[in-house]
């Protein structure tokens, strides 16, 4: 229970919720609805709810709240790389959605490491009332085995008898595939993300099933970390490329990838084109600008919290459904006709239907 305010006097402590309610003339329950459910107490009553506890100097514990209620309004996000600009997006969304619940997000970075994402996990779990996985490294069987801890939903990977929610990858590869038939090339070249990587697998699949129906032959690199270092890396690896076109698993290795080729003198796009996946903000900031296949991360980060809120409040629900969201292909200046220079056309950013 909180504590109640003591009698004057006396060593000086910090204010309580009760302090609060007196000066702001509520109830200590409206008071902590203020604060843990803000959408059921009246705007202007929060308002001055949250001015006068500003004055006093009081903040809210949500610990210790959850003492007595079980609930924390905490929501784990795990992202794999807080360096990669998607991640960004998703927690943006993930935060946006959370907020207007009154919920807050509590990051981790796992750093692309399963185990550190599983430690993390362990040490997090008694504090949070759900959890969102971003792009997790950890295997299906752990996955699960903490969905059985605490509501979870996973993001970019699907998981049995676990909430997924995914971009629509193969339709996404597919998109790609036809942009660089149509521009004549008959080889592709995939350059793999990591082996833990579920979405890098579907990526490489999709794209096989669209090089078969387009008569277009594919071939796929060994895996590389999903970062710039990894693309310069898998540049210094490949050499002159063998294919007219690659495909990078996301964007980050694609701009590595284009930097160490153009260092070792192969000129982009006449003699390789080159298409990332994601559309980060500096896809279209490299020379040439990157042909990318867009996601919708933000949305992806917001929808996931709205679908983890959704099952927390549903004593009777289901976890297991899988959602999946649409991407779409952003046509810049890293593709061209097989052998030329691209043409003005493609020079402007033109994202395909």
């Amino acid at each position: 229970m909180a504590d109640r305010p003591s009698p004057q006097g006396g060593a000086s402590r910090s204010p309580t919720i009760y302090d609060v309610a007196a000066a702001a003339g509520v109830a200590p329950s409206t008071v902590s609805r203020a604060f843990s459910r803000p959408g059921r107490v009246n705007a202007a009553t929060a308002e001055r709810i949250r001015q006068v506890a500003a004055e006093l100097g009081y903040h809210a514990n949500p610990l210790a709240r959850a003492l007595p209620t079980g609930r924390t309004t905490l929501i784990a996000c795990v992202i794999a790389d807080i360096a990669n600009p998607v991640f960004a997006e998703i927690v943006i969304g993930a935060q946006k959605a959370a907020r207007e619940a009154g919920y807050l997000i509590l990051l981790v970075d796992a750093q692309e490491s399963d185990q550190l994402e599983r430690e993390s996990l362990e040490r997090t779990l008694p504090a949070v009332e759900g959890i969102v996985l971003a792009s997790s490294r950890m295997s299906d069987s752990a996955i699960r085995m903490i969905a059985k801890q605490r509501p979870l939903i996973v993001l970019n990977r699907v998981v049995s008898d676990v909430t997924s929610l995914v971009n629509d990858d193969m339709d996404g590869m597919r998109q790609a595939a036809e942009h660089l038939s149509e521009l004549g090339h008959r080889t592709i070249t995939y350059v793999s993300g990591p082996e833990a990587s579920w979405a890098s697998g579907v990526r490489w699949r999709a794209l096989r099933e669209a090089a078969s129906d387009l008569g277009v032959r594919v071939n796929r690199t060994v895996a590389y970390p999903p970062t710039v270092a990894g693309g310069l890396q898998a540049a210094g690896e490949l050499g002159r490329p063998k294919s007219s076109a690659v495909i990078a698993y996301n964007d980050q290795m694609a701009i590595g990838l284009m930097r160490g080729l153009q260092a070792s003198g192969v000129q982009l796009p006449r003699e390789l084109s080159v298409v990332g996946f994601d559309n980060i903000s500096g896809s279209g900031l490299v020379t040439p600008e990157l042909t990318t296949i867009a996601t919708p991360a933000r949305i992806q980060g917001h929808t996931a919290v709205r679908t983890l809120l959704a099952e927390l409040g549903d004593s009777q629900a289901h976890p297991g459904k899988s959602a999946i969201l649409p991407t779409r292909l952003v046509v810049r200046q890293s593709t061209a006709r097989r052998g030329r220079k691209p043409s003005a056309t493609q020079a402007s950013e033109t994202p395909a239907p």
